[in-house]
């Protein structure tokens, strides 16, 4: 049997955030989830829901520089996993223990 699984569309026991910033990783902004994120989680990194001319999906962006958001996540009991660079973008990809 197959149990089907199911996602809530603001789940606050998501264990991983993605966040991303462009060439200037000092001055921000950070992109810091999408549509589906914890919106908590978001408004304590001041992130605002913005969509971009050109884009169909909506984007939380922050003003603050990526280094900011590191700290804030990892005050919350995030950890950094992985991180890399394809092109002008810097990707982190941080996990939360699920207690």
């Amino acid at each position: 049997i197959i149990t089907p699984i199911q996602f809530s569309r603001h789940s606050a026991t998501m264990p991983y955030v993605v966040i991303s910033t462009k060439t200037r990783l000092e001055c921000g902004p950070t992109i810091c989830g999408d549509e589906c994120s914890d919106p908590v989680l978001m408004a304590l990194l001041d992130a605002q829901l913005k969509e971009e001319l050109g884009n169909n999906f909506k984007s939380y962006v922050s003003p603050h520089p990526a280094r900011m958001i590191l700290n804030k996540l990892e005050e919350q009991g995030y950890r950094v996993v992985t991180c890399a660079g394809p092109g002008q973008t810097c990707i982190w990809t941080l996990h939360k223990p699920v207690a």
